[in-house]
């Protein structure tokens, strides 16, 4: 039959798009992944828009149970739920081309991403470089990725973007604070001068919600400020337009 892979948005029911919200109405099963991000909303509210149940796809089902999904999408209406956009992440590309390789008919349904989402911090987003995820420290003692990539795109004077770490299933989200944190270990450890106290950071909360937050200005100011709830994400600016920094600075 059909395999349909459906991005909701970042934030309300109300965020999936009526294409996806009226192939979910005819699919025979509705997954939900529920390891790349947070969903903002009770599952219960999805499950009375949709009028469906819905069964949570954790990172192991996701990951290696695309099988199961694959071969059920070749009897049934399959519907595979991503908060946000579903290329956001690379496991749900994998999902796309197995069904390919399955002969699966797939239809993917777009939504709104984080990676567009940050446009609201004023920053151009033609101007960001390549993105990175910063991963708690417990997992990635020697950890350094992220800071060279920081490193990297400074010196072609690219924005950077951090996604935070999430582990559904412990329910501990990274918060901006802590990866500031992890960060300034980085530099103490590797002591190339790439951030201090006074670089410029942003730090931005639920972004796509009503009661989104952002918070620009120094690391030292900003690792002190109360975001609220996850999901969080980082941005350290490069080299910014003045329009950039007039917006920016409405954020202080």
């Amino acid at each position: 039959m059909v395999l349909y892979i459906i991005g909701l948005g970042l934030s309300h029911p109300q965020d999936i798009s009526l294409k996806g919200l009226e192939l979910i109405k005819q699919s025979d099963l509705v997954y939900l992944e529920s390891y790349t991000s947070r969903l903002q909303c009770p599952v219960k509210d999805l499950e009375e828009l949709y009028g469906k149940k819905i069964i949570l796809a954790d990172r192991v089902m996701a990951e290696q149970g695309m099988e199961l999904i694959i071969t059920e999408a070749e009897t049934k209406k399959i519907s595979f739920l991503i908060i946000g956009d579903p290329f956001s992440a690379t496991t749900h590309i994998e999902l796309f081309k197995l069904a390919q390789d399955k002969k699966v008919a797939v239809e993917v349904v777009n939504n709104a991403s984080i990676l567009t989402a940050v446009g609201i911090t004023g920053l151009q987003l033609y101007k960001f470089g390549k993105i990175t995820s910063i991963p708690f420290l417990e997992d990635f003692p020697q950890l350094e990725t992220p800071y060279n990539i920081l490193q990297e795109n400074k010196s072609i004077s690219a924005h950077t973007l951090f996604l935070l770490d999430i582990k559904s299933e412990q329910n501990k989200l990274m918060t901006v604070n802590q990866s500031l944190e992890i960060l300034e270990q980085i530099e103490l450890r590797k002591n190339s001068q790439l951030i201090n106290s006074d670089t410029l950071v942003i730090g931005c909360a639920r972004l796509g919600s009503s009661d989104f937050k952002i918070k620009s200005g120094k690391l030292s100011e900003v690792k002190k400020y109360n975001f609220g709830l996850a999901p969080h994400c980082l941005i350290i600016p490069s080299k910014m337009h003045f329009s950039e920094e007039e917006m920016v600075a409405r954020w202080g």
